[in-house]
Formats: structure tokens, sequence, C-alpha cells
């Protein structure tokens, strides 16, 4: 899923295994979240709170918390 008003890229990463198994278990246990809506959630509240200016990142955020504007 990405998000209506922009556009997306693919990633590929690789992240601990911990991380990953606790990702799943909150994801199988929160049917309204996606892992597109988390990481876009957590990587735009982590540009937030690391400084970014940026507005559109601020929509982003926002739009992932509140489940707005999911295609």
């Amino acid at each position: 899923m990405a998000l209506a008003s922009e556009p997306s890229v693919s990633l590929n990463v690789e992240i601990p295994e911990a991380l990953y198994e606790s990702l799943q278990a909150y994801l199988e246990s929160h049917d309204s979240w996606s892992s597109h809506r988390l990481f876009c959630a957590s990587l735009s509240l982590f540009l937030m709170q690391n400084g970014t200016q940026n507005r559109r990142i601020n929509r982003l955020y926002l739009d992932a918390l509140f489940d707005y504007a999911v295609a």
C-alpha cells in the first residue's frame, strides 16, 4: 500500500531477527496496521524527532498514524 498523494520507493533492508519477530507479533495483533504503515510512521517520526523541517514528512507521519490517505 502506498500513500495516495506521494510516489513510493521500494526498499530491501536487513533488520535484527528480534526486531522482525516483534514487528510480526505486533502486526498479527493489530489488524489495522500493515508493515508499510508501520515503517512510514516510524521513519517519519524518527526524522521529525531528529530535526527535519520538511512539512511533507510531518504530513506522512500523521497520515500513517491515523490511517489517512492510504490507498
